[in-house]
């Protein structure tokens, strides 16, 4: 991991932001000290809505409300 200061950060930024697409992480210090580091986001699953929805359903069965309806549960939350 590579280490830039604040100024050549701020000044190269649009660089800087090339490699950490191309997978880099670089440490932005400011006086020598590592305030911020730049790094490419995780990448975000997508899960197929047919699987949540299965997923759903099955803990559904297995958390049953045992005669309470949802009105009473959301009166009781008022009080």
């Amino acid at each position: 991991m590579e280490t830039v200061g604040a100024y050549e950060a701020k000044t190269h930024l649009p660089k800087l932001l090339e490699r950490v697409i191309k997978g880099e992480r670089i440490t932005i210090t400011k006086h020598g000290v590592p305030v911020a580091v730049l790094q490419p986001p995780e990448s975000i699953r997508k899960t197929e809505p047919k699987k949540v929805i299965a997923e759903l359903r099955k803990f559904r069965d297995k958390h049953r409300l045992k005669g309470l309806s949802l009105r009473d549960m959301i009166e009781e939350g008022r009080r």
